[in-house]
C-alpha cells in the first residue's frame, strides 16, 4: 500500500480559488461536452409495471449519532437529503447516458431550502449549507457496485473521522461529494433501462435500482488487503480494496477493482470500541 504524505494546510484564497476554477470546468463540460445525461424521471402507472427488477436495494440510518457533533445538524441532513431526493427519485439510466448526482440537483441553496449540515473539510468537522448529502453519495455507490452499471467518477474520502461502530459496509464504499466538481457518475454501457428509486421513512434513507429486465449475473462486493499502517511523519493511516464480484449460475466469471482507499485516519487506531 502507498505511502501517504503529510497534509498541507492551503490558505483559504487558494483553496476557494482552486474550487471556483473546478466548478467552472464542470460547467463548461456538462454544456459543451459530449456526454449524455440522464434526465428523464418516470411516474406513471405503465413505468411502475415496466421495471419489475430490483437489481440491488440498501438503506442507511438517518439520526447517527457522532462524537462531538449536535444532533440538530442530523435533523438538518433529512430535510437536505429529502429536498435532493426529489431530483434524483424515478430518474431513468438508459443505455448510453450517464447518471451524475450534480447535474440533476444542482448547488445546494439557501434559497432552494436546504439548511446547515455536517460536513468534512480536511478531516475536520465542520458546517454548511447542504451539509449531509454525502449518505446520498455513499448510499447510491453502494447500489450502483452491485449493479452493471459502470463507475465512472467516485471520490474517496481523504481522511478517515469516525471509527467503526456498527459499520454495515467496508471501510471506503461510498463516495464523498461537493458541489459541483467532486461528484459521483455512472455510465449505462450496457443495452438495459434502469431507473433510481429514492424514499426517506422515519429512521433510514432508502435506494432501490430497477430495471426492465432481469438480470442474468449477479453482483457482490468484496473488500481485500485492508491494512492500518503508521506513517513516517507519525500519524496513521488506513487502505483498503474494494473488488465486485460478478456471478452467473452462482459461479464467478469474473472480478475487478472498482475503489482503492487510501486515507489519513484521525482517530487513535488499534483501540477497542466500548458498547
Amino acid at each position: 500500500m502507498q505511502e501517504i504524505k503529510k497534509p498541507i494546510h492551503r490558505s483559504l484564497l487558494r483553496s476557494k480559488l482552486g474550487k471556483e476554477y473546478y466548478i467552472l470546468k464542470r460547467k463548461l463540460n456538462w454544456y459543451f461536452g459530449k456526454e449524455k445525461f440522464s434526465k428523464n424521471k418516470v411516474f406513471d402507472e405503465y413505468s411502475k409495471l415496466k421495471y419489475k427488477n430490483s437489481v440491488f436495494k440498501h438503506k442507511s440510518m438517518i439520526l447517527r449519532p457522532l462524537k462531538d457533533v449536535d444532533m440538530y445538524l442530523q435533523e438538518n441532513k433529512r430535510e437536505n437529503l429529502r429536498i435532493a431526493i426529489e431530483h434524483l427519485n424515478q430518474i431513468e439510466i438508459n443505455p448510453g447516458e450517464t447518471f451524475s448526482i450534480w447535474k440533476l440537483i444542482g448547488k445546494p441553496t439557501k434559497k432552494k431550502g436546504y439548511l446547515e449540515g455536517l460536513v468534512l473539510k480536511s478531516g475536520t468537522v465542520a458546517k454548511d449549507i447542504g451539509g449531509g448529502l454525502c449518505q446520498l453519495g455513499n448510499l447510491l455507490f453502494w447500489i450502483f457496485a452491485h449493479s452493471p452499471l459502470t463507475i465512472k467518477e467516485r471520490h474517496r474520502h481523504g481522511y478517515d473521522v469516525f471509527p467503526d461502530v456498527n459499520r454495515k459496509v467496508p471501510f471506503g464504499a461510498g463516495a464523498t461529494l461537493s458541489y459541483n466538481h467532486i461528484d459521483l457518475q455512472v455510465k449505462n454501457e450496457t443495452n438495459h433501462h434502469f431507473k433510481i428509486k429514492l424514499w426517506l421513512d422515519k429512521t433510514h434513507l432508502n435506494g432501490e435500482l430497477l430495471s426492465i429486465d432481469k438480470m442474468e449475473n449477479q453482483y457482490s462486493i468484496e473488500e481485500r488487503n485492508h491494512i492500518i499502517k503508521q506513517q513516517i511523519w507519525g500519524g496513521y493511516s488506513r487502505h483498503n480494496q474494494i473488488f465486485q464480484l460478478i456471478k452467473k449460475e452462482n459461479k464467478i466469471i469474473q472480478e475487478k477493482i472498482i475503489v482503492e482507499n487510501h486515507a489519513i485516519m484521525m482517530y487513535t487506531p488499534f483501540i477497542e470500541n466500548k458498547k
